[in-house]
């Protein structure tokens, strides 16, 4: 307790020698990625046919995509924790299995509580295998130039997957929807058999290390809670007790886990990684883009089906722009953030998609594909893409290698936490708005436009006061020897 993260002025250069397989590694971490982030938003065009065919409630039927959500986001801390503690391959690849398990059954689901059951189990596959793999990333890569580049095609990788979530899904709800689910099995068994040939074992070098206890019941629930009480907001007002119970008990577990923590001689979650205002600025950040962008797809999606009357396969198609927008922002990223560093780099984003949010709020009930959505798809899509990696950066700065899976669950813990209380506000608030809208006459496909118009504004707003917060509070970090990653030599690595 009380500890500081190692000066990167003090340290010399790390001086690990370069895996050889890293850049095959790196290909098989990010397929993965891909793979894990494409199952929280794959669901979402398909939920009607998946509400026809197992005869769902509306209510019960927002337990598909937030099933997933929930489950991940409570057990991020405490998988990256676990693959610190027992071996990142180790929990990567149980991940990995857990993760395709529940896969089958979702593609085999007979009835509506056995689909939502296996996504919890799928939510748990990607707590325990996400952050093992962003964990290894550092340990792969310690020159700070390719790790930048690494970090960068990993998340752009991930997020790639959550943008092309809605065209696979058209694409394959239009043959059945349980091959959403099913394709994942054949890429799951290739790669449990590629991982053993490609990546290290690696964790901490400590022995004697056991498990905090009382830590990971409190910060797991302490999350559960939260992530619950904040997907109760779609369907219930903030100052309801569905809300308020569920986010109250989680602020309180989360309190006594820091005094816990503060006190135990092992920490599950050491509050020496808090220290870092780089470290935290980034992860709140990382919050609050997800927050902006999940709902953008979300609310766009509902608006093309509904209020367009777009079909499946038509929605799905859609979202191309915004996919390859997305890839080429990641490649505007890495060649721009080893020399610019993050802090530039992200002003840049965040300021881009700002402005994309802003011109996606110019919709109306009647507008074109290529002058009404696309030039939202492209702004938006091209600038996310630029801030991604850079968040990853900031968020791994200067972690230790002991705390890497610590440091990734955080990190991949915001993204899911900012999800959720985005849809649940932005959502909310769009759905308000439209349901005042009609109260007074106006048509429901208007109103519903108006609604979603404005949540993208208020989204713009979030994003420009984010661009301005990393102007104020980021350190400009950049490729250099000195910026390397500290204490890497303290994990132990094995073949």
């Amino acid at each position: 307790m009380g500890t500081k993260d190692p000066d990167p002025k003090d340290s010399a250069p790390v001086a690990a020698k370069a895996d050889p397989h890293r850049w095959r590694a790196l290909a098989l971490l990010a397929a993965m990625q891909f793979l894990l982030v494409l199952d929280a938003t794959v669901v979402n065009v398909a939920l009607p046919e998946i509400q026809r065919d197992l005869d769902f409630s509306y209510e019960g039927l927002s337990w598909v995509p937030n099933g997933y959500v929930l489950v991940a986001g409570g057990f991020l801390l405490l998988g990256g924790r676990l693959a610190d503690m027992f071996g990142r391959r180790r929990l990567f690849m149980t991940g990995l299995v857990v993760f395709g398990v529940a896969s089958v059954a979702c593609g085999a689901a007979a009835s509506s509580s056995m689909l939502v059951a296996s996504r919890f189990v799928q939510g748990m596959g990607e707590a325990l295998a996400g952050p093992a793999a962003l964990a290894m990333i550092p340990l792969l890569f310690p020159d700070p130039r390719e790790r930048m580049k690494a970090v960068g095609i990993w998340g752009g990788i991930g997020g790639l997957g959550g943008t092309l979530g809605p065209v696979i899904s058209g694409l394959l709800t239009d043959v059945d929807w349980r091959w959403i689910f099913f394709i994942n099995i054949p890429v799951v068994v290739v790669a449990l058999l590629i991982v053993p040939r490609v990546l290290p074992e690696s964790r901490m070098a400590r022995e004697g290390h056991r498990i905090d206890a009382a830590g990971a019941v409190t910060v797991t629930g302490g999350s559960l809670a939260i992530v619950y009480g904040v997907l109760n907001a779609t369907s219930h007002s903030w100052g309801s007790w569905q809300v308020l119970l569920p986010l109250l008990g989680g602020l309180g577990l989360l309190a006594l886990m820091v005094a816990i923590e503060a006190r135990a001689s092992d920490p599950l979650v050491p509050l020496r990684f808090f220290n870092n205002r780089t470290r935290v600025t980034s992860n709140v950040l990382t919050a609050a883009l997800f927050a902006v962008f999940v709902s953008y797809a979300f609310m766009l999606t509902l608006y093309m089906q509904e209020v367009l009357d777009y079909s499946a396969l038509r929605t799905g198609l859609a979202y191309l722009p915004l996919g390859l927008a997305f890839g080429a922002g990641i490649g505007v990223n890495t060649a721009l953030m080893p020399r610019l560093g993050v802090k530039v780099v992200l002003t840049l984003g965040f300021a881009g998609a700002a402005a994309g949010m802003y011109v996606a709020g110019f919709i109306e009930p009647d507008s074109s594909y290529v002058g009404g959505l696309m030039p939202g798809l492209i702004v938006v899509g091209l600038f996310t893409g630029i801030c991604l990696p850079g968040l990853i950066n900031g968020a791994l700065h200067q972690v230790t290698g002991q705390d890497s899976g610590l440091g990734s669950g955080v990190q991949t813990g915001m993204q899911q936490i900012g999800s959720a209380l985005g849809l649940s506000i932005l959502l909310t608030t769009a759905l308000n708005h439209a349901g005042d809208r009609i109260r007074t006459g106006v048509p429901p496909a208007v109103a519903q436009t108006d609604g979603y118009s404005l949540a993208f504004v208020a989204s713009a707003v979030v994003l420009a006061v984010a661009a301005v917060l990393v102007l104020v509070l980021l350190e400009n970090v950049t490729a250099t020897p000195r910026a390397a990653l500290a204490e890497v030599s303290s994990d132990e690595v094995t073949s």
